[in-house]
């Protein structure tokens, strides 16, 4: 089966080192050896027969197109994979109602897309129905599909100008003093609901600890930020009040640039502003819509997915105190099998293309499964230490806060595990509701018990109150000149 994108089936793996001349970033790609196996690669697996639906990448005329949108999908989505495995490697799905699109399922096949942005845009202008009306700009999904001057939806140099000023402003963090901040903002939470013995991990502070960490990293006051997230919230939720959320989160973005302008500090908005590439306001909301949107709604659900797997699964039975490495394992085994975000890295056609078989039409929408191409049957079933995962995406477009956000969690469930080590579920895995939502793989609450704690002192509160208020280098950065 020879895919138009190439001429034939190298054993999949992730990228190493950029093209001369590609706008991604150096870092671009997945991160580790390959996984697939060489003797059985997604390549190798069977064509659909000639005038099998799979072919045109549409479901058969009156038939129910799979909906990635209600409950039973979000109970269950390994199951809906299943089934759509069975149109091949790419097949028709209803993202919400009157949006329907082609879901990638195969890894090398994403893999393929991913890296062929001269076939694939990221652009939504190009999505026909959306331009032509015939999918209202009211719908639930626009908003997380629309255009906007940003890295995630440029292509070229547009896309190269953008992402420089996202990926220089991520070089300026001090990792070390963003753990340092991010142990201060778990001590602190942990101490509100420590001794109670009880809470919900998912508001409590899987949900929390990523808000604390945003205001210090973007300079945003509270008053913000609670928008900020209640938009985000609405938006991965694909709520009807998806539009006026958009409008809420451009709002307040904007008011916080306006702050910064008028008084820049030492975090990320005023370095975005500061860039070379001279962002106009409206770049700048859309450049942090992208670095807010990765980092609380999917960073709120990688610490959750992490702390569940560590909480239920045996093998994590009486180690949960068992240091950084077995950490590093769940979130690793997270990323390949329940990634934060299991179906998005939106692309359109350029033009009418046949890929493994399946028609792909200029300007419908093409949406890879994170989580399915991952789980790809064709795949080694051993992943440990190997992170050839798509959760952070591939090709040009690779997450370029991978780093911070992978340090955010681990640190996040150590010290959780640090100061509460007889923590347990308070209902059985198998009881925990899943939120619906096309793009997210998001638990509903994670209600846990554990030995009444007391608060370790105000010292965690103080340490984060001088952060936040520090002048110079900054609580979580440091300030050397950005490279034009």
């Amino acid at each position: 089966m020879t895919s138009p994108i190439r001429d034939s089936a190298p054993t999949p793996g992730p990228d190493s080192t950029p093209a001369a001349g590609s706008d991604s970033d150096p870092a671009a790609g997945p991160d580790s050896a390959p996984a697939p196996d060489p003797a059985a690669g997604p390549a190798a697996g069977p064509t659909p027969p000639p005038g099998c639906p799979a072919h045109s990448g549409r479901a058969p005329a009156g038939e129910r197109l799979e909906s990635l949108h209600g409950p039973e999908f979000a109970a269950d989505p390994a199951a809906t994979y299943a089934r759509l495995r069975e149109h091949g490697p790419i097949a028709p799905v209803e993202l919400s109602p009157g949006v329907p699109v082609s879901l990638v399922t195969s890894y090398q096949t994403a893999l393929d897309i991913l890296r062929s942005p001269e076939t694939f845009s990221k652009d939504a202008r190009h999505w026909q129905a959306l331009a032509d009306g015939t999918i209202p700009l009211d719908n639930p999904v626009v908003p997380m599909m629309m255009y906007r001057p940003n890295a995630l939806c440029s292509d070229g140099e547009a896309h190269h100008r953008l992402r420089s000023a996202i990926s220089d402003t991520l070089d300026r963090l001090d990792i070390h003093a963003l753990r340092r901040y991010v142990e201060r903002s778990a001590d602190f939470l942990i101490d509100l609901f420590g001794p109670k013995g009880e809470a919900d991990l998912l508001k409590e502070y899987s949900a929390r600890l990523p808000l604390l960490v945003f205001n210090q990293l973007f300079g945003c006051p509270p008053e913000l930020s609670d928008k900020l997230v209640r938009a985000l919230s609405s938006l991965f939720d694909i709520t009807e009040d998806s539009e006026q959320a958009n409008v809420l989160l451009a709002e307040t973005l904007f008011e916080l640039i306006a702050r910064k302008r008028a008084t820049p500090g030492p975090d990320m908005t005023s370095w975005l502003i500061a860039h070379p590439a001279e962002l106009t306001d409206e770049e700048l909301v859309h450049q942090i819509v992208v670095l807010v949107g990765a980092g609380t709604q999917p960073q709120q659900n990688l610490i959750c997915n992490g702390l569940l797997l560590l909480l239920s699964d045996e093998r994590f039975a009486g180690t949960l105190a068992g240091g950084t490495m077995l950490i590093e394992d769940a979130l690793n085994e997270v990323l390949w099998k329940d990634p934060p975000l299991a179906n998005f890295c939106i692309h359109y056609p350029r033009h009418d293309v046949t890929v493994d078989g399946h028609k792909l039409s200029k300007g419908e929408p093409v949406v890879i499964s994170l989580a399915a191409a991952n789980n790809d049957p064709y795949l080694l079933s051993n992943r440990r230490g190997n992170r050839a995962h798509l959760a952070w995406s591939a090709g040009p477009h690779t997450c370029p806060a991978k780093d911070p956000a992978q340090v955010i969690a681990a640190v996040a469930i150590e010290k959780l595990l640090d100061r509460l080590p007889d923590l347990e579920l308070a209902v059985p895995a198998e009881e925990l509701e899943w939120r619906p939502g096309p793009f997210h793989r998001a638990l509903a609450a994670l209600p846990v018990r554990f030995p009444r704690t007391a608060a370790k002192s105000d010292e965690a509160l103080a340490e984060m109150v001088a952060a936040a208020t520090e002048t110079g280098a900054g609580a979580v950065g440091s300030t050397p000149p950005v490279a034009g």
